[in-house]
């Protein structure tokens, strides 16, 4: 059975950082994208950062760029890194995993944990 597993997750000020962890089992997830997305109370589920198999692609949503690095350490292991935290980064954060390549839309990702919340004081 697949599983995807976060943590890192917790209370920050604003300016804080944070690092996220996700673990996958079940299965060994070479040649899977990985994503990170979120969801904030009363807001629809988006998208944060993915990145490829191998590392060597990796895509982040215009609001997090030059804040947030998304890694993987292997095949069933992904990061993010998330710098200069700001109050509206305060959401559920959901790991994902897709074959292939990154992609943005969370439909693509058959693959889901249970999520980590994130919470940004100002």
């Amino acid at each position: 059975q697949v599983q995807l597993v976060e943590s890192g997750g917790g209370l920050v000020q604003a300016g804080g950082s944070l690092r996220l962890s996700c673990t996958a089992s079940g299965r060994t997830f070479y040649n899977y994208a990985m994503g990170w997305f979120r969801q904030a109370p009363g807001k629809e589920r988006e998208f944060v950062a993915a990145i490829s198999w191998g590392s060597d692609s990796a895509v982040y949503t215009d609001s997090v760029k030059g804040r947030f690095t998304i890694s993987r350490e292997n095949a069933n292991s992904v990061y993010l890194q998330m710098n200069s935290l700001k109050p509206e980064d305060t959401a559920v954060y959901y790991c994902a995993a897709r074959i292939l390549n990154p992609s943005t839309v969370g439909n693509d990702y058959p693959y889901w944990g249970q999520g980590t919340q994130v919470t940004v004081s100002s």
